[in-house]
């Protein structure tokens, strides 16, 4: 048969379809090169804890890696004198290495682009609580028992290798999402997708996120199930698709938002990050508030700057590396905008922001910023200490913003009044004028008796603000008449009685 260009063509679509399928059957195979030595050792693995292990083979069973033919060697196989390796077993007479600390540096083997986000967010970073306030109370006022079983087990520990290079008992298990691994990589893959499973659909759930985001100092997960968003998906949690390969709000789920959804899913114009701090722009965790810019720098690091100091360009240095990205605040917020957009309009959206953004400025100005300016005075003359926790209104200051103020905040944000207002505000002014003022006049009172210092301390920090005018002048008449003006607007006209 004569071969025209025309069969030459067909033949050449015939053989590459033939191809494609062939492939198809054994993608799993393809996506991770094996050797034969790797894939006997694998297939031992597997065996020998499906008898000693049954629920962890199970669970991988269900996986996307068992499905892609990646088992417990390719994550676990490790070199001869790496941080962490140590020898399980002989394969044919020779040594066999492993490693117990599954790292992101191993992940990024497949999920390279995940883990170059995830290296430098504020998840991977969440270990740096070690040199932190938090730790210091932890670590001395609680006991170091404490933090191992508590904070490290969210924060992440630093693994520690004992004589056999095995993680020893106090820094193992661990799967806090900062983890200082041995290996020098930052974070746990797992504190998110669990072992052995791995799942995306779990690290979707709120419930993933709430091991660590709830409690008195931060109470997202609560926060979350007050509001609209939680009522919603705790109604319709079966219409989320939560095992979508995409995900992508507004077109795959349009029953509620996640916290996944808000900090790190796919949009139909953004892609999936893990870096969860690309859509933050004020930080609510210190005594005072700040909007923060992002700066990214070509050896795969960032940094939070912020907005009140002189911002570097793309191309300048910035902690010896060369600037490639800037994200500012103002972007970072229309990378959450364009998550609410999915579902809202942008006038509420607006809205929204508006109240959020006057909630903040509420305790900054009225409460943080005036008392953390005069505890610094206390300090400097000597009527409070420089050590931490020692006297107690060092303690009461620590509640008003690492407590009650990061309540009033973190509610302002996520639309859970009761955290906004009875667990956030109300408690903070409440700490204040009846526990922390007190305890400032008796701190300058028990040094030297210079109680005109207190006096003058209110006067220079508190009395300018408006806010303040009641405890100097108790609740004025027109102070009242305008609530009474206010509700009667409300409610028909003589309704307070």
């Amino acid at each position: 048969m004569k071969m025209t260009p025309r069969r030459i063509a067909l033949a050449g679509l015939i053989l590459g379809l033939c191809t494609f399928f062939s492939l198809g059957a054994h993608a799993a195979d393809a996506k991770v090169k094996k050797s034969a030595t790797d894939i006997a050792i694998g297939k031992e693995c597997v065996s020998c804890h499906a008898d000693d292990n049954p629920g962890l083979v199970g669970e991988w069973k269900k996986s996307s890696h068992a499905k892609h033919n990646v088992d417990c060697y390719d994550c676990h196989k490790a070199a001869e004198g790496t941080p962490g390796a140590y020898k399980h077993r002989e394969y044919k007479g020779k040594p066999n290495f492993i490693t117990t600390v599954v790292s992101p540096k191993v992940c990024a083997t497949c999920h390279e682009k995940e883990v170059e986000q995830q290296q430098p967010s504020h998840h991977a970073l969440g270990g740096q609580i070690l040199a932190s306030l938090d730790n210091i109370m932890g670590e001395v006022i609680g006991g170091p028992a404490a933090v191992t079983a508590g904070c490290l087990q969210c924060h992440g520990s630093k693994i520690a290798l004992d004589a056999n290079n095995r993680p020893t008992p106090q820094t193992w298990p661990n799967t806090g999402i900062g983890r200082i691994n041995p290996d020098g990589s930052l974070g746990s893959c797992s504190a998110c997708h669990s072992r052995h499973r791995f799942s995306a659909a779990q690290a979707r759930e709120p419930d993933t996120c709430g091991k660590c985001h709830l409690g008195p100092d931060h109470p997202q997960k609560e926060i979350y199930e007050e509001s609209k968003h939680g009522i919603a998906f705790s109604a319709h949690k079966e219409e989320m698709n939560l095992k979508s390969k995409k995900w992508v709000v507004g077109k795959d789920y349009t029953a509620a938002p996640t916290c996944a959804t808000c900090h790190m899913s796919a949009t139909e114009r953004q892609e999936v990050t893990h870096d969860v701090g690309e859509r933050i722009s004020w930080t609510l965790r210190p005594a005072v508030s700040v909007k923060l810019n992002m700066v990214r720098t070509d050896d795969k690091k960032a940094y939070d700057l912020p907005a009140s100091i002189a911002l570097p360009k793309v191309g300048d240095t910035y902690k010896g590396a060369k600037v490639v990205e800037v994200i500012t605040w103002e972007k970072r917020r229309k990378n959450m905008q364009d998550v609410c957009v999915a579902c809202h309009t942008k006038r509420q959206i607006e809205g929204h922001y508006k109240q959020f953004d006057d909630v903040v400025d509420l305790y900054n100005d009225k409460f943080a910023k005036p008392i953390a300016a005069m505890m610094g005075e206390l300090t400097a003359k000597g009527y409070v200490t420089a050590a931490p926790f020692d006297e107690k209104i060092e303690w009461t200051w620590w509640e008003i913003w690492h407590h009650e103020g990061r309540r009033a905040r973190h509610g302002a944000a996520m639309m859970g009044p009761d955290y906004t207002w009875w667990n956030g505000i109300y408690q903070v002014a409440q700490r204040t004028y009846f526990e922390w003022i007190p305890q400032m006049r008796e701190a300058v009172r028990k040094k030297d008796g210079n109680e005109a210092f207190a006096d003058a301390l209110l006067q220079k920090y508190f009395k300018p603000i408006e806010g303040h005018d009641w405890y100097f002048n108790g609740i004025s008449k027109d102070a009242i008449e305008k609530v009474r003006q206010g509700y009667e607007d409300r409610y028909g006209k003589g309704a307070l009685k």
